[in-house]
């Protein structure tokens, strides 16, 4: 082993690791935040003031995918030819605007149209930031790097809930309801950031200042040596054909299972919370009801962060991903029968951190066989086929809940798409067609191994 090309190593995935990935996760915390506010504005006045029932709510919550799916492949390429710098800017710009026009929305119709325009300016902006961070490491240590963005989502409901609740409790400040306070509060940060972004990333370790030489080098070096040999193994895998391809369409539809629990835990999870009042008698104000739902989130962002050391340790291996999505199936239902709200957080709790956990590991897979604008395609289709659960689940719990009058039927479909996306891994693992992760340890450090498919 070379040990100055291992110190050489360490010391660019380091500098990788403190200068941009807290940025970029930074940006997804706005990014997540500014559209999952609504399921704070919901229980806290904005369904009374513009008359919403569930399922107009749930329809709303789940509209902003529409425009979000129609150009997220589109914009994913623009950003492979762009550049991320500047494409990431302007989609953080762009979405700050739209958000802070909620501030005023003043009826269904035009609570619709912002959310679908909302969906429209953010399209691109995750799968471009799962590629732009993809860019920077060799796949071996790149679990961990996307594990560190992913502790973004996660820590945005810990943090932004209770902060949702302190602007909610604003009423009246410059003669606004409280829940437009809310919007306000956190569509301006998305302006400013997304501005400070366009000077502040640099779209390869070639244009890195902060980087040495050798640095410098050893990246690109191995980050090429890495696209060669997975293009040489993958030549049939190409913008054209990754939208035919097998493995691309097995992952959308694993995504789309995590995504479904991911988003009715989202956006329906401050409803539930305000419904303890009526079926356990429990008094809560605005604060508190943020900082309950923020409860089951803090132990998601340690569950994602250790297990998915171990999948760097290991190297990702089919049950990083399945067994999570077996225990957020099973669980979620039981939440249905939990008998007080606090064995109700308890379960919602273990549902949390089984999605949360799967997530970062599922991420790697993607770029076992894409590389190049072929993994700014794929990466993106399956970000979009996933973020059809985005309106579903949104919707369709909405729906189920106006339709038989309690939650018990939408957490049971909630808990069977996770129970698929298990089934799913298990089969395209045995089918061949993806590679079990080599761990990092046992990968010399000049990167000859990687997550290749044999």
């Amino acid at each position: 082993m070379d040990t100055t090309q291992s110190v050489v190593e360490r010391s660019a995935i380091r500098k990788v690791a403190i200068r941009l990935v807290p940025f970029v996760a930074l940006m997804f915390f706005i990014n997540y935040l500014d559209r999952t506010a609504i399921s704070f504005a919901g229980p806290n006045g904005m369904n009374t003031d513009l008359a919403l029932s569930a399922a107009q709510f749930g329809f709303a919550s789940g509209v902003f995918f529409i425009g979000y799916i129609l150009l997220e492949v589109p914009s994913n390429l623009a950003l492979h030819k762009f550049g991320a710098r500047r494409w990431l800017a302007r989609i953080m710009v762009s979405w700050g605007i739209v958000s802070l026009l909620f501030t005023w929305v003043g009826n269904v119709e035009q609570l619709y149209i912002l959310r679908f325009i909302l969906g429209v300016a953010e399209a691109g902006f995750f799968p471009g930031a799962i590629l732009f961070l993809s860019l920077w490491v060799p796949a071996r240590h790149r679990s961990k790097i996307l594990a560190l963005f992913y502790l973004a989502q996660p820590l945005t409901t810990v943090i932004g809930a209770p902060l949702a609740g302190l602007l909610i409790q604003q009423h009246g400040l410059f003669g606004l309801a409280g829940w437009r306070v809310m919007f306000f509060g956190v569509a301006v940060p998305a302006i400013i950031i997304g501005i400070i972004a366009w000077f502040y990333l640099a779209d390869s370790p070639a244009k890195a200042k902060w980087l040495t030489a050798e640095e410098k080098t050893w990246l690109t070096g191995a980050l090429e040596k890495e696209k060669k040999e997975t293009a040489a193994s993958n030549k049939h895998v190409s913008v054209r054909t990754v939208f035919g391809n097998g493995r691309v369409w097995m992952l959308s539809a694993i995504y789309f299972g995590f995504i479904y629990g991911l988003y009715a835990l989202g956006f329906f999870l401050p409803t539930i919370i305000a419904g303890f009042e009526g079926i356990y008698g429990t008094k809560f104000d605005v604060f508190q009801k943020g900082l309950i739902t923020a409860i089951p989130y803090l132990p998601a962002a340690f569950a994602l962060y250790f297990w998915s050391k171990d999948a760097t340790k290991r190297g990702v291996k089919t049950w990083h991903i399945a067994v999570p999505a077996l225990i957020g199936g099973l669980s979620i239902p039981l939440a249905l029968f939990a008998g007080s709200p606090a064995a109700t957080i308890a379960v919602i709790t273990v549902t949390a951190m089984s999605i949360f956990a799967a997530l970062p590991n599922f991420w790697t897979v993607p770029t076992q066989f894409l590389t190049g604008a072929a993994a700014a395609a794929g990466i993106a289709l399956i970000n979009t086929v996933g973020n059809l659960a985005g309106f579903s689940a949104g919707y369709v719990t909405g729906w189920l809940k106006d339709l038989t009058g309690n939650y018990t039927v939408p957490m049971f479909v909630v808990g069977g798409f996770m129970l698929l996306s298990c089934i799913l891994m298990v089969a395209l693992s045995r089918s061949g067609k993806i590679s079990e992760g080599v761990p990092a340890e046992a990968l010399d450090p000049a990167g000859a191994g990687h997550h290749s498919e044999p």
